[in-house]
């Protein structure tokens, strides 16, 4: 059946956003006067968490914290990280614009599937492509709007739904095995590129490994939908 979407992960994939999610967990740490503090190899393993209150829950169990305000926590978080994006800590990883201009161009539908918040979703939007998340993409499917989050494969059945779609008709671009998993569980073909936070990691479970996803644009959308 002919491609008709494509379904893009946020952080690693659309951009490399996770040191600016670290830096803005250890700036909300600081201002909560936990003590705490996310080194790059604490993150890489709290990383095999997904979702941002989770990691902290499980790092708060991890060094016994004790009661946490884990909803202020993330709150403040995100306050810091949606900052350092509008101040253009960020940019889109090589062939994700062109990747979407020719997905448009071909009349294909553009959603997000993430695990992230859907601030978190438009800041980038804002900074990247200077337009809100809905104008760049038809659907947004984000983390807390499912009972699971990734590996499961909740979010991409939500995207999938939203799009009006079967997962025969949609291509998901991820960037870690998790997301992988979760892209596959929905009945995905995938398209993944490891991040900074993922290299090494085993992606065998997608369809088509690239170093970089501009790797992809010489074949165009037949190439796309012929994977």
């Amino acid at each position: 059946m002919r491609l008709r979407a494509l379904i893009f992960d946020v952080d690693g994939t659309l951009a490399e956003t996770e040191e600016g999610h670290r830096a803005a967990f250890n700036a909300a740490f600081r201002a909560a006067g936990l003590g705490w503090h996310w080194s790059v190899a604490d993150y890489a393993r709290l990383l095999t968490t997904t979702g941002g209150k989770e990691r902290i829950a499980r790092y708060g169990d991890e060094v016994a914290a004790g009661p946490l305000d884990i909803k202020a926590l993330h709150a403040d978080k995100t306050a810091s990280y949606t900052a350092w994006v509008a101040a253009g800590g960020i940019r889109l990883r090589p062939g994700i614009a062109e990747l979407i201009a020719m997905a448009r161009e071909g009349g294909l539908k553009l959603a997000v599937a993430t695990t992230t918040s859907r601030p978190n979703v438009e800041a980038l939007a804002q900074a990247t492509f200077g337009r809100g998340a809905a104008e760049v993409f038809d659907v947004l499917a984000c983390g807390d709007e499912v009972q699971a989050k990734k590996p499961a494969p909740d979010v991409y059945r939500l995207a999938l739904a939203r799009l009006g779609l079967g997962p025969e008709q949609a291509l998901a671009f991820e960037d870690t095995p998790m997301g992988v998993a979760s892209a596959r569980g929905a009945g995905l073909r995938v398209v993944a590129s490891p991040g900074v936070y993922s290299q090494g990691a085993d992606l065998s479970a997608a369809q088509v490994v690239v170093a970089e996803f501009s790797d992809l644009l010489p074949d165009g959308l037949a190439g796309l939908d012929a994977l």
